[in-house]
């Protein structure tokens, strides 16, 4: 059995408090409305356009994680992804607007809430309350290509100094930065590209996203017991740890399964293992996290990918509610392996 130090799993921890972002991460960067937003790259090198952009974890884990950070009023402009995007609303108050032009629907939501978005449509997002808020986002695969902007993106970045290459890299003109000889520029999508980038009706898109009142607990989870619930979230198929697919099924697929999970003040999952990647986001409450070598504790905004096949457990041990999100990096994951059981045989 591997075994994990102290040091070498606090590695594996990204802290709210230490996180580092980057305002010019993206084409729209001076964009008015959008120069004000934080992107964030946690697991997996993400979709920035910018090289300075910091990758806290770059360990493949067949999905991509991380996050934007943005004041009231800041919007992150009309784009498209080639693989799954999921938002994991961890504070404030966010619009989510569909279309090329900003005008084919829109939905609205809260902290503790979770939507996704199918790929191959045009989305944006703003923050709608006062103060600044947080999103985490899961993009699906180890490589989630490039975005693909809306055409008024294009002109807009331009009107202040930005320019795209093919492949996605950024050239800052107002730093002295030259496109490189040869180099080709991105072009905004054609009419006939903007074609097959429809967004679907709003029957449609309002079954991707779960409200954090509608998220209940799964009886026949393996963790579930006296204080424990584990909510399904996204599941592309049936799974072997006692979750059925769904409730979020899309035409494309996430290939990961996302979960809720929720300790009440005092209560303990026993140690297990896991076979595949699993990334555990606080988004309220304190959650410990523990194994034969040591402990963790971990609070809201954190981030700790834990190793497959690590035996591990968790605790609550504050006076609120530890609550989780749950990241697995497979379509169908498989049951946990209780340590009990494996001493048994």
């Amino acid at each position: 059995m591997t075994t994990w130090t102290q040091a070498e799993m606090e590695k594996r921890l990204v802290r709210y408090a230490d996180l580092k972002g980057l305002r010019n991460a993206f084409i729209d960067a001076r964009t008015p409305g959008s120069d004000r937003k934080e992107n964030f790259t946690i697991i997996g090198p993400g979709v920035s356009e910018n090289k300075a952009q910091v990758v806290h974890i770059p360990e493949a884990h067949g999905f991509n994680f991380g996050a934007a950070r943005q004041p009231f009023g800041c919007t992150n402009s009309q784009h498209s992804h080639l693989t799954a995007e999921t938002f994991l609303v961890h504070s404030g108050k966010w619009r989510f607007v569909f279309g090329a032009n900003k005008d084919e629907g829109y939905l609205d939501v809260e902290p503790g809430d979770v939507a996704t978005v199918p790929t191959h449509m045009f989305r944006g997002f703003e923050k709608r309350d006062e103060g600044t808020g947080f999103l985490a986002v899961v993009l699906g695969h180890d490589d989630p290509g490039k975005v693909v902007w809306a055409p008024s993106v294009f002109k807009m970045a331009e009107d202040f100094g930005l320019k795209l290459l093919k492949g996605g890299k950024l050239i800052d003109t107002t730093l002295g930065e030259k496109v490189p000889e040869g180099a080709e520029l991105e072009q905004p999508p054609s009419a006939e590209k903007l074609k097959e980038l429809t967004t679907p009706p709003m029957s449609e898109l309002s079954k991707y996203y779960v409200p954090h009142a509608k998220m209940a607990g799964n009886p026949h989870s393996p963790l579930a017991g006296e204080g424990v619930e584990e909510a399904a979230l996204i599941g592309d198929v049936d799974a072997a740890d006692g979750f059925k697919a769904g409730p979020i099924i899309g035409h494309w697929q996430h290939d990961f399964a996302l979960r809720r999970l929720k300790l009440e003040t005092g209560a303990s999952i026993a140690q297990h293992s896991r076979a595949e990647q699993e990334v555990i986001f606080v988004q309220s409450g304190t959650l410990e996290f523990n194994w034969a070598d040591g402990a963790l504790i971990l609070g809201a905004g954190d981030t700790l990918t834990v190793p497959i096949g690590l035996v591990h457990g968790f605790r609550n041990p504050a006076s609120a509610d530890a609550i989780a999100f749950v990241i697995r990096g497979a379509a169908a994951p498989a049951a946990p392996q209780f340590a009990t059981a494996q001493a048994a045989e």
